[in-house]
């Protein structure tokens, strides 16, 4: 540090300070200008006698060569950044020598002396030359002329409005619209009657739907009434896994042969066969059992229906049958693949539509037996029977599950006494809770009954669960106690309960008992012995259930959730658009009954038919045009749930993986449309009302990253005859205003034709689907054709064509004025594409530039998704245009997968009637080379700058290393740094100190958005788990565990036990591996969090102010930028505030609803079991008095005992260890 010391009397007179030379609110010395090369030089030029014949005191005088922390250093433009005081500044042509010579104190012998002696004037100077150095530190900060940065913000926006409003031709635009006013209308669209009008559509769809349902299931009941049943029936049929392929001799395997393919586009483009459909058998089932080939057999007949459907309404997609044997039939017939083990694992009786469709909805109580008994195999095999019991539940079904010793258990605690809705978060929230069960102690079953039966009958007296059928299921390795006084006090005569019985383990002692149980109380009983056993023997309680409904014969139609559709060739393309809820699947289905007099009051269930609705081809049936911009259309079940969402993401990304969210169907709407916090919304769409509401909102665009206040209106109504809800959103302003337009087809043909145009290619201008001979034409060939009159059967939107004709007359004009660009102006290099868009789908554009020069490369190409016009979304440039202010254009980065660029876009309007409506968005695509050029070039004051007038650092350029500049849009992102990787970034990370000012300054504002559809990386955490992590012992418990479970696994992949069972050899290992790989991919847990998102008030035209940083200060000037979205933002580069000022990040956070309570109450856990508005389904079969209850399961053959396969388990371990 250097520190000067002048008298107080001098200060004024100081021919330095008199010329400008010394300037104390300077932080530079720049040497060379004035022949001073180095600071010691210039000391005794100053104040010769401040030091004696040169000494270069090191009381005053700094080592410049010093690279110190703290010392002073020079960089490439030979500036000094020193410290503290020394803030010289110097001119050309200063004589130091002129400068009046204040006194000095000639040695630091004398500075001391004086100091302890003193005199009064002697410490007066010293006290102020500590006030003067304190004053000189706090003010040592460059100074930015902020006339300077408005100057440059000013000439910037009349350049680059100029040239985007000339390349894009936006004027011209706007005054062809102005041209056509006078023959054009303004209409107010009702949502209430569109909301009507869409609902009928959809209605009408979808029940053509249910009527070929309805023609499957007559074929099928009607083959079963007269078919025979043979018991040594041998028949061929195709076995999907067997088609088209040949043994090692290039054979044809039996139940194989060929099976004609051909690709096809209306499924998906997969090799099907429309003529036949084929057969898929689960690899645990026998594909030559008796039972399954009379059933396929007598399945045969559907293939005629399946083909007659298909005719009837074209839009059909996937056909089929599921058989209660097992095996299932799917038209069109595919080439069925395994998985990499060469396994079939799909069971359509695992499916949600069998099983609802096979039962009334259901409360159902789990029970456990954890006692000492159920160690090892049996407690493995108790939760794989657990689990697939929960896998056959679905969103109208309840459930909960308790695990039992001499005391009652619940295994999630704060569901005690109480049902939950079985939906896939809770069933999974249960599984976890499961693999975690231990055992202990010995098994009292009757208070664990009585607990079961008074939550069902509370539930059932509170209106609560289901309201229809009612089960406990019990699972255990025996019953020893007496049990009849317990179903006297609860469930007897009624037996409204039915109990299943699941009897585990090899030994059969307590059989009787477990069978007793089951018998006496209209249920099943199984004896599961095995890991293979589990999935057959679980799914026998479905068929007792489904008995009265069979007996009645009541064909329910069932509609399932929103579900994967696991034929698509790839899920890759699922995160192309926006709305992958679109690209989901819902189910219609009804059951297959015996009509067989003989068998009725056995209640025999067939099977069940079927159909897939795609939900994007429902969902198209809402036009986007009519929507507007930022306007929708959704679906909601009678729970509440997800159907079709724009804003529903059911898959993310793990790692480079696509995969499904473990949540993805069960998806509430209250956690979409967040803002409906009052849950009106919600509540009168699950309720099957039809209505209005309106809501102020946050949404965001780009990803999330925008966010933007819109005010919503909400039009709702039931769909008849299903579960479902549709709503419409129509957002106030422009989006409930529509301009109509009207021009002769010739002249609209010859204009809609042109090179440069095309039409949204997921819109339905015709429909193409209807007539198979139809599908090979695209939108706008089909379009085109329908006006021709060369295909009038299409059917087409009337009021979109005239529409898209109108738009393609009005911006006709733009191709030629682009073209006139190309051939008389020359484009600058950097200006790559001109565009525009209408409401209508119609989308021209120009490219300046070729594709090998061309930095943009896919934007407006056909995978460029977010920029083009979707059945789910308006482009992006197109939503950000409508909420500018028209003529205004908005400027944004662009980084596509590490590919930058620049867009600005603005939007067309046109009025009629006193009204306004938008017609349209148009814009420029620019490199981001060409912006930074421009801006650089204007971002500087030449050397000869008349700065005489200005105050602060003068000539000031942003080429300078002093400063850093940057170029930052209305939502905080970097459009122009010196730094390249910046661009794009959120300017908060790049400099928190400065936006954590202009947020404080009101400059930009905060904006809490919510995403309740989240995913994060979490462990599992219960209750429970602290008293784990507080005793060691427990860590030597699971670790003994650990070793003793995999030791065992170890023995039963290489078949040392197989006295005991074959079959869970093969189980064992892969659902040991199953289950350890499970573990691993689900790092990532469904979660709720919050980010920020920023928005700039643009009533706050500039800003400039100092951060206190430390020992700097650091000064910043920000400048709106003139008619645009932008300001400019110029701030000292030196002083480093990072150690006091954090980055700014947009991160999401997650919501943690733990709350570590008293009795461990969560809040997580209470919305986990709080019961939403819901809709029951209207029809409940839980009883009929022909029942057949006798049939209540059979005891398996006895077994070697557990005891013996221990003994031989270990006796082989021992071996091998002794070898």
């Amino acid at each position: 540090m250097v520190l000067i010391l002048l008298d107080q009397t001098e200060l004024s007179s100081n021919p330095l300070l008199q010329r400008g030379l010394f300037n104390p609110s300077g932080l530079r010395c720049k040497l060379g200008d004035s022949g001073v090369e180095r600071l010691q030089d210039l000391l005794p030029a100053l104040y010769p006698k401040y030091l004696r014949g040169g000494d270069t005191n090191p009381l005053l005088v700094p080592d410049l060569t010093s690279t110190e922390p703290g010392e002073p250093q020079r960089t490439s433009e030979n500036l000094l950044r020193l410290p503290l005081c020394t803030g010289t500044r110097f001119s050309d042509g200063v004589d130091p020598s002129s400068v009046k010579q204040p006194p000095i104190f000639q040695s630091r012998e004398e500075l001391a002396g004086r100091m302890e002696g003193g005199t009064p004037g002697a410490r007066t100077l010293l006290r102020i030359l500590g006030l003067f150095c304190l004053w000189i530190t706090t003010q040592a900060q460059m100074k930015i002329p902020p006339e300077t940065v408005q100057q440059w913000a000013t000439v910037f926006s009349v350049q680059l409005r100029e040239l985007t409003t000339k390349y894009s031709g936006s004027q011209l635009l706007q005054k062809k619209l102005k041209d056509v006013e006078s023959i054009i209308r303004i209409v107010e669209l009702d949502g209430n009657d569109l909301v009507k009008d869409y609902s009928d559509e959809i209605e009408r769809m979808l029940g053509s739907k249910m009527k070929s349902v309805k023609r499957l299931a007559e074929s099928a009941e009607d083959a079963d009434l007269y078919h025979e049943y043979n018991a040594t029936m041998k028949f061929d049929y195709y076995n999907s896994m067997m088609i088209n392929s040949v043994d090692e001799d290039g054979n044809s395997p039996e139940l194989g042969g060929d099976f004609p393919l051909e690709e096809n586009e209306h499924f998906n483009n997969l090799l099907v066969n429309t003529l036949l459909s084929d057969i898929q058998i689960p690899t645990n089932v026998y594909n030559k059992d008796p039972n399954i080939l009379n059933a396929i057999y007598n399945s045969e007949a559907l293939n005629d229906v399946f083909i007659g459907n298909f005719q009837k309404d074209p839009t059909l997609t996937w056909q089929f049958f599921g058989s209660s044997t097992g095996f299932f039939r799917i038209y069109p017939g595919i080439k069925w693949t395994p998985d990499s083990n060469g396994v079939a694992a799909f069971d359509c009786r695992n499916r949600n539509w069998y099983i609802q469709a096979a039962t009334s909805p259901k409360d159902i109580i789990i029970m456990v037996d954890i006692s000492g008994s159920m160690k090892g195999l049996k407690m493995t095999i108790a939760k794989h029977t657990i689990n697939t019991i929960l896998d056959t539940l679905g969103e109208n079904d309840f459930v909960n599950v308790i695990a039992y010793t001499d005391y009652v258990r619940y295994v999630e605690p704060c569901f005690k006494g109480t049902l939950v809705q079985a939906d896939l978060d809770n069933r999974e929230h249960f599984k976890q809770l499961v693999d975690e069960l231990h055992v202990k102690g010995e098994a009292k079953i009757k208070n664990a009954m009585k607990e079961s039966f008074k939550i069902l009958n509370e539930a059932r007296a509170r209106g609560q669960g289901s309201m229809c059928n009612q089960a406990i299921m019990l699972i255990t390795d025996g019953a020893m106690e007496d049990f009849e006084s317990v179903f006297e006090e609860f469930n007897w005569p009624e037996r409204r309960v039915r109990v299943f019985t699941y009897l585990i383990g090899r030994e059969m002692t307590f059989s009787q008992n477990t069978k007793w149980i089951a018998c006496n109380n209209k249920g099943f009983y199984t004896h599961i012995s095995t890991l293979a056993d589990v999935q057959e023997n679980v799914m026998e309680y479905l068929h007792v259930l489904s008995r009265p409904m069979v007996i009645n014969h009541n064909h329910d139609i069932i509609w399932t959730e929103a579900y994967m559709d696991t034929v698509l060739p790839s899920t890759k393309q699922l995160f192309t658009t926006k709305a992958q809820s679109l690209l989901l699947m819902t189910s219609v289905a009804m059951p297959v009954f015996s009509k067989k007099k003989e068998t009725l009051s056995h209640g025999i269930l067939l099977g069940v038919v079927g159909t897939d609705i795609p939900l994007m081809e429902v969902m198209k049936l809402a036009p986007r045009y009519m929507l507007g911009a930022h306007g929708y259309a959704f679906l909601i079940t009678n729970n509440g749930y997800i159907l079709a969402h724009p804003d529903l993401r059911p898959l993310y990304k793990d790692g480079k993986k696509l995969k499904p969210k473990p949540n993805y169907n069960s998806v509430d709407l209250s956690e979409v449309e967040w803002e409906d916090t009052e849950e009106k919304l919600r509540t009168a769409m699950v309720r099957g009302e039809t209505g209005y509401v309106r809501q102020s909102i946050r949404a965001s665009v780009d990803k999330g990253k925008r966010p933007l206040f819109l005010v919503n209106d909400y039009f709702y109504t039931n769909i008849d005859e299903t579960p479902f809800s549709f709503g419409m959103v129509l957002t106030r302003g422009h989006g409930r205003l529509m301009f109509i337009g009207n021009v002769s087809v010739e002249e609209g043909l010859h204009d809609l034709t042109s090179p440069d145009l095309s039409i949204a290619t997921e819109w339905t201008y015709c429909e193409t689907d209807i007539d198979p001979s139809h599908r090979k034409y695209s939108q706008l060939q089909a379009a085109i054709r329908y006006l021709l009159g060369l295909e009038p059967d299409l059917e087409c939107d009337e009021l979109l064509l005239q529409q898209t004709l109108f738009d393609a007359v009005v911006t006709a004009p733009l191709e030629a004025y682009w073209n006139a660009l190309m051939l008389n102006d020359r484009v600058e290099p950097g200006l790559e594409t001109a565009f525009l868009g209408t409401r209508a789908g119609l989308t021209r554009m120009m490219r300046y530039a070729g594709v090998e020069t061309r930095v943009a490369k896919r934007f407006l190409t056909a995978g460029d998704k977010d920029n083009l016009f979707t059945v789910d979304h308006f482009p992006l440039w197109y939503r950000l245009a409508v909420e500018n202010a028209p003529g205004s254009f908005f400027y944004y980065p662009v980084n596509d997968k590490g590919v930058k660029y620049v867009i600005a876009t603005t939007a067309v309007t046109v009025s009629s009637g006193g009204k306004t409506a938008m017609a349209g968005a148009i814009g420029l695509q620019m490199s981001l080379d060409f912006l930074e050029k421009l801006f650089w070039a204007i971002a500087k004051q030449p050397s000869d700058t008349d700065c005489s007038a200005i105050e602060g650092v003068c000539p000031l350029s942003c080429e300078s290393a002093d400063l850093n500049c940057f170029l930052v849009d209305n939502n905080g992102f970097v459009l122009i740094s010196k730094e390249r990787n910046e661009v794009g970034r959120f300017f908060g990370e790049v400099d928190g100190s400065v936006m954590a000012s202009l947020i404080k300054m009101g400059m930009f504002k905060k904006v809490s958005l919510f995403d309740y559809q989240a995913m994060c990386r979490n462990s599992h955490h219960h209750a429970n788990s602290a008293r784990r992590l507080l005793s060691p012992f427990y860590s030597l418990a699971a670790l003994a565990r650990w070793f003793f479970s995999n030791a065992l696994m170890f023995l039963l992949d290489f078949n040392f036990c197989g006295l005991w069972h074959a079959d869970y050899v093969v189980d064992a290992k892969a659902g040991y591996h199953t289950s350890h790989k499970q573990k691993k991919v689900d790092a990532l847990q469904p979660c709720d969090t919050a980010y920020p998102g920023f928005m700039y008030d643009s009533s706050v035209r500039e800003a400039n102010s100092l951060i206190k940083c430390g020992r700097c200060q650091k000064m910043f000037v920000v400048q709106q930028v003139p008619d645009s979205n932008l300001v400019m933002v110029v701030t000292q580069a030196d002083c480093d505030c990072s150690r006091q000022y954090g980055p700014i990040l947009l991160e999401p956070k997650e919501i943690k609803y733990i709350l570590h309570a008293e009795h461990n109450a969560t809040v997580k856990c209470n919305r986990m079991k709080s019961q939403k508005v819901r809709r029951r389904p209207e029809s409940c079969h839980a009883y009929h008095p022909k029942e057949d209850a006798k049939e209540c399961g059979a005891a398996s053959a006895i077994f070697p005992s557990l005891s013996v396969g221990s003994f031989s388990l270990l006796a082989s371990l021992l071996l091998r260890h002794c070898t």
